[in-house]
């Protein structure tokens, strides 16, 4: 249940459309469902903005198809990542209404509860071809949680005015995510060209001396640029989190109860 099914929930109470007992019942399947394996969050986007999402790499398939079950029945966005085209497709076969993103390895549902969210434009770059996997991880990370996007793709430092050519977009953007492996120079010089808060993301593309990707993390922590921000290696998931909190709108403080 998102802020908005519950918002609804609760002025169909104020309108007498829904009864308190029904509003009550609903109310008590918050927060947290247990499955034997898993205790899904459903109170969570509530709580925090951001929906529960799984990361199915080290679950069996049996796990994920139960979990994946209970989230679609409760009217509850669905993000897993890191899932694989076995897995996806033993999923799939058992549940209607999921869709299997290969190119990230990211299973989504229940669209239709999408939060749209009014805010500014987040920018996906990576520096190389090998680089888009991460980048539709978070890409589709960031649709699920209601976002707008827009990419650039293959923009590294080999070929500059390939990112160059793209200041017009930077200087728009909210926040931007950036993901390069090898050496990891793109966010760096990404940073120099927009005011926006810029999120690397270090990716395990390269050869042997990249050390799967602790080269380009070493080089992002220790760039010079400021308003850069470093999250781990292949982390896609872990910078649209990161964006989405960044580009949210404020809520609205309640306000204090007037003193008698």
């Amino acid at each position: 249940m998102n802020e908005q099914v519950l918002r609804a929930l609760l002025e169909q109470v104020q309108r007498g459309e829904a009864s308190t007992e029904e509003a009550l019942r609903q109310l008590r399947l918050l927060p947290v469902q247990e499955l034997g394996s898993a205790r899904l969050d459903h109170h969570r986007s509530v709580r925090t903005g951001l929906p529960e999402a799984v990361f199915a790499e080290y679950k069996s398939s049996e796990q994920l198809l139960s979990i994946l079950r209970a989230m679609l029945a409760r009217k509850n966005v669905v993000l897993a990542t890191r899932v694989s085209a076995e897995k996806a497709e033993l999923v799939c076969h058992e549940l209607a209404g999921l869709c299997y993103h290969p190119v990230a390895r990211v299973l989504t549902g229940n669209d239709q509860y999408i939060e749209e969210i009014q805010a500014g434009l987040i920018t996906l770059v990576t520096a190389g071809t090998s680089d888009i996997p991460v980048a539709e991880e978070a890409r589709i990370t960031l649709k699920q949680f209601g976002h707008a996007t827009k990419t650039v793709y293959d923009a590294g430092v080999a070929g500059i005015h390939r990112i160059l050519s793209e200041a017009s977009l930077l200087q728009e953007s909210r926040v931007v995510i950036v993901i390069a492996g090898m050496e990891g120079a793109l966010p760096s010089v990404v940073a120099g060209m927009t005011p926006a808060p810029v999120i690397a993301v270090p990716t395990s593309v390269g050869y042997g001396a990249g050390a799967g990707g602790y080269a380009a993390l070493l080089g992002m922590l220790n760039s010079c640029a400021p308003g850069l921000a470093v999250v781990n290696i292949d982390n896609g998931f872990g910078a649209a989190c990161m964006a989405a909190a960044i580009n949210r709108p404020h809520r609205p403080q309640p306000k204090p109860a007037a003193k008698g």
